[in-house]
């Protein structure tokens, strides 16, 4: 945890696209309602390539057809700041429903 309070941490090694990231994103504020803040601790970096079907082999590499994000068991890839926890595990929840892996929950604050 590095910005917010709550956050989303990925449980299994996985390549996250773009669109299920920007998916994600808006789950979350939708849920939120512009309340809070929102982090987001990935960027799609990668690219991915394929070539059309029905090519013949040795023509050389594809177009490029999405970018994605390498993500490693126990990176954190979504963090809310500024709400309090039962709203965030549910905005969390939405999130989590859209990757494709197995996440939980993680928080900074520490209960007395």
């Amino acid at each position: 945890m590095a910005f917010g309070e709550y956050g989303l941490q990925a449980l299994e090694p996985a390549m996250i696209t773009a669109r299920q990231i920007e998916a994600g994103r808006v789950a979350m504020s939708h849920f939120l309602a512009h309340t809070g803040k929102i982090y987001i601790r990935i960027f799609p970096h990668k690219a991915m390539t394929s070539i059309p079907a029905e090519t013949r082999m040795g023509k050389g590499k594809g177009d490029i057809d999405y970018w994605c994000a390498r993500v490693k068991p126990g990176t954190v890839m979504y963090e809310i700041g500024g709400i309090p926890e039962e709203i965030a595990q549910q905005a969390l929840a939405r999130c989590a429903y859209k990757m494709p892996i197995k996440c939980r929950m993680v928080s900074r604050v520490h209960k007395i």
